[in-house]
């Protein structure tokens, strides 16, 4: 019963198998300005002991005059952008991540913008009231640059009470 005196709840979440579109773009916003804090805790987090993230007097004497972002921050951020509005509790498992790349490099001060775009989808075979979906992850910077490209696999859970369709 719904009382008229008091407001109704949502809870935030991501979307369900079955209101995923194929062909549809979601552009996660706001975008995420990369630190220097970003790059450096980043890489020491995860060992990364790469000097052209860390050390900028040898960034500097190399071909992009500067230190660049971790690729994998920038990975992890751009899926990251992606689960308040795709996937947050609708998720069961990444299954997995293929077709990375670095197209152009990301630097401190830097804005990263990314975009997903579904690609395909089916219903599980083997796991009732799950749904397998590929989404394609874009990253551009303030400028428009594309910067990274992943294709992301997930299972994600088909919307509770919908009945299930025949593969």
């Amino acid at each position: 019963m719904t009382d008229p005196d008091r407001p109704s709840e949502h809870v935030q979440r991501g979307l369900y198998y079955d209101e995923l579109e194929v062909g549809a773009r979601y552009l996660h916003r706001p975008g995420r300005t990369a630190t220097e804090a970003d790059n450096v805790l980043f890489s020491s987090l995860t060992m990364n002991t790469q000097a052209l993230h860390l050390d900028a007097a040898f960034a500097a004497g190399q071909p992009f005059g500067q230190r660049l972002m971790n690729s994998m921050w920038t990975l992890a951020t751009m899926v990251g952008a992606s689960v308040s509005q795709i996937t947050q509790g609708t998720l069961v498992a990444q299954l997995g991540l293929t077709d990375v790349s670095f197209p152009a490099p990301l630097f401190h001060g830097d804005t990263l913008y990314t975009e997903t775009e579904v690609t395909a989808k089916r219903l599980s075979s083997s796991r009732p009231g799950q749904g397998i979906v590929t989404l394609r992850h874009t990253g551009r910077n303030q400028h428009g640059e594309v910067v990274a490209l992943a294709t992301r696999t997930a299972l994600m859970w088909c919307t509770p009470d919908t009945p299930e369709e025949t593969p």
